[in-house]
């Protein structure tokens, strides 16, 4: 458990594992999507899930240079996880979940 809540236990992981939830994404993608995270904490933030083997980092040898960022299978078993506890945070703090197809605010709103 104690290893489990230090890959979770930041504000930040659960929300990037949830936004590369269906695609990979690049760091602009991710960093648009969490609008109020800084780039900092994003940069050290993925470095640490990809350290985890939560996310997979892959460079593309082009011009410009591109990198992608997606899940692995370890991060994707997390997905039914984040999606209990924003059944739980609707539940008890009054918050409706969207419908299934426009839950991109999910986890940006617990």
């Amino acid at each position: 458990m104690q290893r489990s809540m230090a890959i979770l236990g930041t504000k930040w992981k659960p929300i990037v594992i949830w936004v590369l939830r269906e695609r990979k994404a690049r760091f602009g993608q991710i960093a648009a999507s969490i609008h109020i995270i800084s780039r900092k904490v994003l940069t050290t933030t993925l470095q640490e899930l990809e350290a985890d083997g939560i996310i997979t980092r892959e460079e593309y040898k082009e011009l410009p240079p591109r990198v992608e960022y997606g899940l692995t299978e370890r991060g994707q078993a997390l997905l039914p996880i984040l999606r209990q506890i924003a059944q739980w945070n609707a539940r008890y703090f009054g918050e409706e979940l969207p419908h299934p197809e426009h839950d991109e605010d999910v986890l940006l709103n617990c």
